[in-house]
């Protein structure tokens, strides 16, 4: 196991407090807050919260499931119990992810659009675990879809197969590759790399990122920026840099 560097203490450190805070801020990630709301005309605070993924995601990517994710607090705490990596099967969330869409925009249509922003709908002055039914249902959640797949399959197995947020990130990943502006990416160096595989073994997504070095492709789907893979090459073959996906090696 390598030794932490301070950017990863610093990244471990938020997680830990935003895990902390997931009971609170609750429904302001909730994939079923936002349909009800819907069905009542309101833009509520998961809403407003999805929205502002995809918008940040076009110049950060996927950052946020990297550094603030409450969820991904939740999982990495496992790591030392369970690390075993997971390379199938990110397709899954996409089964779910499509349909949930479509019954959003089906009710949104069907209700003649929304006709009030409410960012505490559903809330109890703002917190979202307000009486004994709220809080068996976080737990339920946490239990079955977070850390149940993460002991049973293998880190971040929430992310890679459950997860109704990274979607809204990916989408916006790719929006900006294809406008090819400049966003917070990886460059790496493949003439530095010795493929001590260092980098595979500490990413937090399973990703090869040996060979992403290797071949120059730096840029992934999965990749949470959370530059972990940074802080373990001795030889510096990654870096992060604000540019565009098209320029992806040294």
């Amino acid at each position: 196991m390598y030794n932490l560097k301070k950017r990863q203490k610093i990244r471990t450190g938020l997680l830990l407090i935003t895990f902390f805070l997931f009971p609170a801020v609750f429904y302001y990630f909730s994939p079923v807050i936002i349909i009800q709301a819907t069905i009542n005309g309101v833009v509520c605070g998961s809403f407003i919260m999805f929205t502002l993924m995809f918008l940040a995601s076009l110049f950060f990517g996927r950052a946020y499931c990297g550094w603030l994710c409450p969820a991904a607090g939740c999982q990495e705490a496992i790591f030392p119990v369970v690390n075993r990596r997971i390379t199938k099967g990110n397709f899954l969330k996409w089964v779910f992810w499509v349909p949930w869409i479509a019954a959003i925009a089906y009710l949104a249509i069907k209700g003649g659009g929304y006709h009030k922003v409410d960012f505490f709908y559903f809330t109890s002055h703002g917190l979202s675990i307000g009486n004994i039914q709220a809080l068996l249902v976080y737990y339920a959640v946490l239990l079955l879809l977070i850390v149940l797949p993460a002991f049973t399959l293998g880190k971040r197995a929430f992310c890679h197969k459950l997860c109704w947020m990274a979607e809204f990130m990916i989408l916006g990943r790719t929006v900006r590759n294809l406008g090819k502006w400049p966003s917070l990416q990886l460059h790496v160096y493949p003439d530095k790399c010795i493929s001590c595989h260092r980098c595979t073994d500490v990413c937090p997504m399973s990703l090869d990122v040996e060979n992403m070095v290797e071949t120059g492709v730096a840029e992934h789907s999965e990749c949470i920026l959370c530059g972990s893979c940074i802080d373990s090459c001795n030889k510096q073959a990654i870096q992060f840099a604000f540019q565009s996906a098209t320029s992806s090696k040294g």
